[in-house]
């Protein structure tokens, strides 16, 4: 019998960031989810689980804020081979209209149809594997692919959490309708669940710095159930003094028990993710992300669920899917800590 060693390198092969294990013996099950089709600026998002399992191998496994998250046992399934297909055949029929701008015509309706099936397709297929998890007790993370790929785990996990709350880490508000003419659209998945998802308690949204003026109103509309906290104002108020711990606190403090952690990577300074798709100036530092991740486990939340999108890898460079493999082993000890 092999003894794992944490200390060691990663074995050959090994599972996600080296551990062994089979998933009936992890708490924490990652479901890669390569669908991208409607990225309206840079693409690649589908290539991130495989990028970010192979850059996780060389993640040390003590981590300082969080401890032996390993223990808890982790595990990452199987690409479904069929969301795959599903996100070339979509993406091959939106990339003409992305280019064009959207606004797709009446000669355009059978190509919208299809990419907004293959969406509908994606949501079904994450929303039984999270069902499935749930069920058996797992924390279940979603790791996309582009934005839209958690739709079908936050409708799973709301069924089973009522009174949830989600915790949106994002550099825009995704809060556009049918963006660009696609239901679901990577800019559109925070409206959807909005829309589509009965008993969230409150959207709270950090690190916003790009949304157009229907988004606006949208928050504004929405009786305190989406919270926004913008990146200006923030960086407003750290300017005249007040600590960025402060600005966690209040955050995190409109949210109830059960949270569902949705971070898009562009939250981050795009110094960190310079391939994704829609980068925009600002942002948090890593740091600055892993204190409000603690923040949360702090306050007595507890994580139910969680995805990592929109990592896309570099052609010529690691880099991205090195951040990418670094977050989601914090985003993982977190849920491992809370609760």
């Amino acid at each position: 019998m092999t003894v794992f060693d944490p200390n060691a390198a990663a074995a050959p092969g090994s599972g996600l960031f080296g551990l062994p294990g089979a998933e009936r013996e992890a708490a924490i099950v990652i479901v890669p989810v390569p669908f991208a089709a409607t990225v309206s600026y840079g693409g690649g998002a589908e290539l991130a689980p495989g990028a970010i399992l192979a850059a996780s191998r060389q993640v040390d496994l003590y981590d300082l804020q969080f401890g032996r998250t390993y223990e808890c046992g982790i595990h990452m399934l199987p690409a479904d081979p069929a969301v795959a297909a599903a996100h070339g055949r979509a993406r091959s029929l939106a990339q003409g209209l992305v280019a064009r701008g959207g606004a797709p015509g009446a000669a355009d309706r059978a190509a919208v149809a299809a990419v907004d099936a293959a969406g509908e397709f994606v949501n079904g297929r994450v929303r039984a594997e999270t069902e499935r998890l749930l069920a058996a007790g797992k924390v279940p993370g979603i790791l996309g692919g582009d934005h839209s790929v958690p739709f079908g785990a936050i409708a799973a996990v709301a069924r089973r959490h009522p009174d949830l709350g989600i915790l949106h880490v994002d550099a825009h508000a995704d809060l556009r309708e049918a963006y660009e003419g696609f239901r679901w659209s990577h800019a559109s998945i925070m409206h959807n669940v909005l829309r589509e998802v009965p008993g969230l308690r409150r959207l709270v949204q950090v690190g916003v710095r790009d949304f157009c003026e229907q988004e606006l109103r949208a928050v504004q509309a929405s009786g305190g159930t989406v919270v926004t906290h913008f990146d200006q104002e923030w960086q407003r108020r750290r300017f005249v003094g007040e600590p960025f711990d402060s600005l966690c606190a209040e955050a995190v403090a409109a949210l109830p028990r059960d949270v569902y952690v949705s971070f898009d990577v562009d939250g981050l300074d795009p110094a960190l993710c310079p391939n994704t798709g829609t980068p925009v100036p600002g942002g948090f530092s890593f740091a600055e992300a892993c204190h409000l991740l603690s923040t949360l486990v702090h306050s007595g939340r507890r994580i139910v669920a969680f995805d990592l999108v929109e990592v896309v890898p570099g052609a010529n460079s690691d880099w991205d899917a090195n951040v990418g493999a670094r977050l989601l082993y914090k985003l993982c000890g977190a849920a491992a800590a809370g609760g």
